[in-house]
């Protein structure tokens, strides 16, 4: 018999990424919303319309996120994580790698837009 799930299943996952309110660079990957925070080098705001569901590209479901520019860097350090949070809800929700990149303060930093897939169970 085959394995099949519903797109609703697999959007509603998503739909928790979507839920961030804040996207941060950082060095090394936290392991709470509370290390997200307290090692945080820049950060942007989000919003609704910076994830946007769709088909994935090998199966399943993914989530877009919105590339964020020229984004002010607050404390100096080398980034080589992002992280996606929800700042309300004290959650963390998503923590990715980037190119390692060393961030001046007062200077800007872009993210590059991203995506998470969820594939179609095998």
């Amino acid at each position: 018999m085959g394995k099949w799930v519903a797109n609703e299943v697999l959007d509603g996952a998503l739909s928790v990424i979507a839920s961030a309110t804040r996207m941060i660079a950082l060095t090394g990957q936290p392991a709470s919303y509370g290390a997200a925070m307290a090692g945080r080098l820049a950060e942007a705001n989000m919003a609704p319309s910076d994830f946007v569901v769709a088909s994935g590209d090998v199966s399943g479901r993914k989530i877009s996120v919105a590339p964020k520019n020229d984004v002010a860097v607050t404390t100096a350090g080398s980034a080589d994580h992002v992280a996606l949070v929800d700042t309300a809800a004290e959650r963390l929700l998503y923590v990715t790698t980037c190119p390692p990149q060393a961030l001046t303060a007062g200077g800007s930093v872009n993210f590059a837009g991203w995506a998470v897939e969820i594939g179609a169970p095998v």
